[in-house]
């Protein structure tokens, strides 16, 4: 108790010192949500560390490091990052650990030096993505009328894609490729044009993802044309594979029922045949229950 007192009493004292930094940049960190991240910290060679001070939008963690062989002492003042952060040596670098979106922000490490009145600043801009999923795309389609011309509309999404997404559209044409940007691809259609493919790609300073590819002028050919028709045979297959699977399922079950109620059918028969034979001798026939 009476250390962390100490060690309390000698970071407030050196709050009034004055420290080199101002104006510098800070450097920008991406993060994954759910997952770690680092903050690098780099230490002064020629100069002895008294502590560091790791700080958020209030005082995060005080380090201070080994003296005359005694380890180093940490104290995390932020409940928030408690149990969720950890110091790499030999520089006691910030790793955080299991990255939520309150964790995005401003990051500052104050590094005191034992033979100098002046501290150094590094500071820190943590940003916070998650993994983009599977983009979803629309389909909507307008024929006007003339000569059974289209126009259609393409639009990407993704859910919950958070901030940062970007959104590129790829037209493939004669084994060649066109990219255009933004979230809705306007195209034009009518009966005769070469069929064209269009693959969605969202992406975002983490993660890359691309959509699978369709045919849009295959809605305008047939307005009842399901988007699921531009997917691949696989789920034709697995819907061929689950319909046979239901099939044999009641062919075996009909089967069953058949050969116990043949079975039921066959004893009750010979019950009754017994039965008769037993009246003709003048003994009591067996019971059909």
């Amino acid at each position: 108790m009476g250390a962390l007192l100490w060690l309390l009493l000698l970071v407030l004292s050196q709050e009034a010192e004055g420290y080199s930094g101002d104006g510098v940049d800070p450097e920008e960190v991406v993060g994954i949500l759910h997952e770690s991240i680092s903050l690098p910290l780099e230490m002064p060679f020629d100069e002895e560390v008294e502590n560091i001070i790791w700080s958020s939008h209030k005082r995060l963690a005080t380090v201070v490091s080994e003296k005359e062989g005694h380890p180093a002492t940490i104290m995390v003042t932020d409940p928030r990052y408690d149990g969720r952060v950890s110091f790499l040596e030999p520089t006691y670098s910030l790793h955080i650990q299991n990255l939520s979106w309150e964790d995005s922000g401003s990051y500052q490490a104050q590094v005191n030096l034992r033979t100098s009145q002046v501290s150094t600043m590094q500071q820190y801009n943590l940003r916070v993505y998650q993994r983009l999923s599977q983009p979803h795309m629309t389909v909507k389609f307008e024929i006007p009328g003339e000569e059974g011309a289209c126009n259609i509309s393409l639009i990407c999404s993704v859910e919950n894609a958070g901030l940062d997404v970007t959104y590129t559209w790829i037209s493939w044409e004669d084994g060649a490729d066109t990219a255009h940007e933004g979230a809705i691809l306007r195209a034009f259609w009518r009966p005769g044009d070469k069929a064209v493919s269009y693959t969605c790609r969202a992406s975002n300073p983490v993660s890359n993802i691309t959509s699978r590819p369709i045919q849009a002028g295959s809605f305008c050919a047939d307005p009842g044309y399901p988007l699921e028709k531009a997917s691949t045979s696989f789920c034709l297959l697995a819907k061929g594979l689950l319909i046979l699977l239901l099939f044999g399922t009641l062919a075996v079950g009909f089967w069953f029922i058949r050969v116990q109620t043949r079975g039921k059918v066959l004893r009750m028969k010979k019950l009754k045949r017994d039965r008769m034979r037993l009246r003709r001798k003048g003994r009591p026939g067996p019971s059909l229950s």
